[in-house]
C-alpha cells in the first residue's frame, strides 16, 4: 500500500507542464545606430569595459581603498544585495507550487453515541486512529501555467542581481568622481591661500607706499580689493573642501581615513580605455542596467503565458494514502491500509471578462516593458557617445590651457616687474594676476573633467561591478 502511495505523486509529476502558452521570446533589436564613431585609438586596456576590474582600471591606490571601504559600507549597496536575497527566496516560493508538497498527518478521533442514539440501546462508543502520507490541491500543470509563473519570479530574481551590479557599477564611478573633487577642490583652495598671501604681500607694500606718497589712493583700494576677494574665494573653497568631505562620507557609508584623501588631482587616478575608431554598440548589451531591463521584458512575456492559461480547465489533485484502525495497537497490522484519491477539474465559465482584462494586460505590461528596454539602450548609447565626445577634445583642450595658464604667469610676472619699476599702475598688474588665477582655476577644472571622462566611459560601457 506504501508503495502505492508514493506512485501517485510520482505520476502527477510526469502529468505536469505539457503546453507553454507563453509567446516564443525573442530580444527585441537595438534602437541605436551599430557603432560610435568618436572613439580615437588610444589606451593600454583592450579589453571590454565589462571585463576589467575596478582595481585594474583604478590607478591610485588611495582610491582603491575608499572604493572597498564603500562596496562594504555603503547602504544602498547594501539594499541591493538584501533585495537579490528577497527576490530568491519569492523565486523558491513560486516555483515550489510547481511539485506536490508531501506531509504525514496522524489522527485519533474518538466518538461517543448516546444510548437513545445507538443501535442496540446502550452508548457506543468508537475510535479510529490513522497515519497517511499525501498531497493536497496540487495543481497538473497542463498549460504552464505554474511553469510560467516560476519563470517569471526567475526573472525578477535576475532583475534584481543585475539591478545590484548596476547599483555598483554607479557607486564605484560616483565614489572615484567624490573623491577627484574633493582632491580639485583641495587644490582650488591650496591656490586660493597663495594667491591671498602674494595680494596681502602686494597690499601691504602699496600701505607703505602710499604713506611716503608715491602710491596713489586708486592703487591702494585696488589692493585691497584684490585681498578682499581673495579672502571671499578662501572662504568658498574651505566650505567645498568641507561639503566635499562629507559627501564622500556619506557614500563610503563611514569616514573616510585621512590617509586616503587626496590633497590634489593625481596624474592618472584611472586607465584610459582603449577606443577605436569605430566602436560596436553591442557592448551596451553587457551593462547591467540593460540586462536588467531585458529580465524585465522576460518576466512580462512569461506573464502572457500565465494569463493565457487561466482560460483552459485546471485539473488539482488530493491523495494520500497510509493506515486506519480503531486501536492504536492494530494502526499497522496486515490489511489495515487505507488511502484516498480526490481529482477535481475547474473549467472557466463566466467571469464577467477578468480572465480577458488580465490577458490584455499582460499583454500591454509586455509592450510598455519592451519600449522601457529600448529606451534603456538609447540612453547608454548616449552616454556613451557624450563620453566619447567629450574624450575627442580632452587632450586638445587641456594642452591649450596649459599654455594659457603658462602665459598668463609671465604675463603676470612682467606686470609686476614693470609696477615695481614705476612703468606701469598697479591695475594692470592686478589684471594680469587675476588673468593667470582664473588660469589656473580653469586648468584644475579640466583636468578633473579628464578624470571624470575616463571614469565616466568606463561606467557607461558597463566596467566597475567585478573587483577581479
Amino acid at each position: 500500500m506504501m508503495r502505492n502511495t508514493l506512485l501517485i505523486p510520482s505520476l502527477a509529476l510526469l502529468l505536469g507542464g505539457c503546453v507553454n502558452l507563453a509567446p516564443e521570446y525573442g530580444r527585441p533589436a537595438a534602437p541605436v545606430l551599430a557603432a560610435w564613431s568618436q572613439g580615437s585609438s588610444q589606451g593600454p586596456l583592450q579589453d571590454a569595459a565589462a571585463e576589467i576590474a575596478w582595481r585594474s582600471f583604478f590607478a591610485d591606490a588611495r582610491l582603491r581603498e575608499v572604493i572597498a571601504l564603500t562596496l562594504a559600507n555603503n547602504r544602498d549597496l547594501r539594499v541591493a544585495v538584501l533585495n537579490i536575497e528577497k527576490a530568491r527566496a519569492q523565486y523558491r516560493i513560486q516555483d515550489a507550487s510547481r511539485y506536490p508538497a508531501l506531509g504525514v498527518a496522524a489522527s485519533s478521533n474518538t466518538v461517543r453515541t448516546p444510548a437513545d442514539q445507538a443501535s442496540g440501546n446502550a452508548a457506543n462508543i468508537s475510535r479510529n486512529q490513522s497515519v497517511q502520507l499525501g498531497f493536497s490541491s496540487y495543481e497538473l500543470d497542463f498549460f504552464g501555467r505554474l511553469k510560467n509563473l516560476s519563470a517569471a519570479a526567475q526573472a525578477t530574481y535576475q532583475f534584481n542581481v543585475e539591478m545590484q551590479r548596476s547599483v555598483q557599477i554607479s557607486l564605484v564611478a560616483e565614489v572615484a568622481g567624490a573623491w577627484l573633487t574633493l582632491a580639485a577642490d583641495n587644490e582650488r583652495l591650496l591656490l586660493a591661500k597663495d594667491t591671498l598671501k602674494s595680494q596681502q604681500i602686494s597690499y601691504d607694500l602699496s600701505q607703505r607706499s602710499h604713506a611716503i606718497g608715491s602710491t596713489s589712493g586708486l592703487d591702494l583700494s585696488t589692493a585691497q580689493a584684490s585681498v578682499e576677494a581673495a579672502q571671499v574665494d578662501l572662504g568658498e573653497f574651505t566650505s567645498r573642501v568641507q561639503q566635499d568631505l562629507n559627501a564622500l562620507n556619506l557614500l563610503a557609508g563611514a569616514a573616510v581615513p585621512e590617509h586616503l584623501l587626496p590633497d590634489s588631482i593625481p596624474q592618472a587616478s584611472a586607465a584610459l580605455l582603449a577606443t577605436p575608431a569605430q566602436l560596436s554598440s553591442d557592448l551596451l548589451q553587457q551593462r547591467p542596467d540593460v540586462l536588467a531591463a531585458e529580465q524585465i521584458l522576460i518576466a512580462a512575456n512569461a506573464d502572457i503565458g500565465a494569463a493565457r492559461a487561466a482560460f483552459f480547465p485546471s485539473i488539482t489533485l488530493t491523495a494520500a494514502g497510509g493506515t486506519a484502525s480503531s486501536s492504536l495497537a492494530g494502526l499497522f497490522k496486515p490489511g489495515s491500509g487505507a488511502w484516498s484519491f480526490l481529482p477535481a477539474i475547474n473549467l472557466p465559465m463566466f467571469n464577467a471578462g477578468s480572465n480577458r482584462a488580465n490577458l490584455d494586460v499582460a499583454k500591454v505590461s509586455k509592450e510598455i516593458e519592451i519600449a522601457n528596454y529600448e529606451k534603456t539602450i538609447q540612453v547608454a548609447f548616449r552616454e556613451v557617445a557624450d563620453a566619447l565626445a567629450e574624450r575627442a577634445t580632452l587632450d586638445q583642450r587641456l594642452g591649450a590651457q596649459q599654455r594659457l595658464a603658462d602665459a598668463s604667469g609671465k604675463s603676470y610676472r612682467l606686470s609686476e616687474a614693470r609696477y615695481r619699476s614705476g612703468i606701469d599702475s598697479y591695475l594692470n598688474s592686478l589684471v594680469a594676476e587675476r588673468s593667470w588665477y582664473g588660469a589656473r582655476q580653469n586648468l584644475i577644472s579640466l583636468r578633473l573633467l579628464e578624470q571624470n571622462n575616463r571614469i565616466n566611459l568606463y561606467k557607461a560601457m558597463g566596467g566597475g561591478w567585478s573587483d577581479s
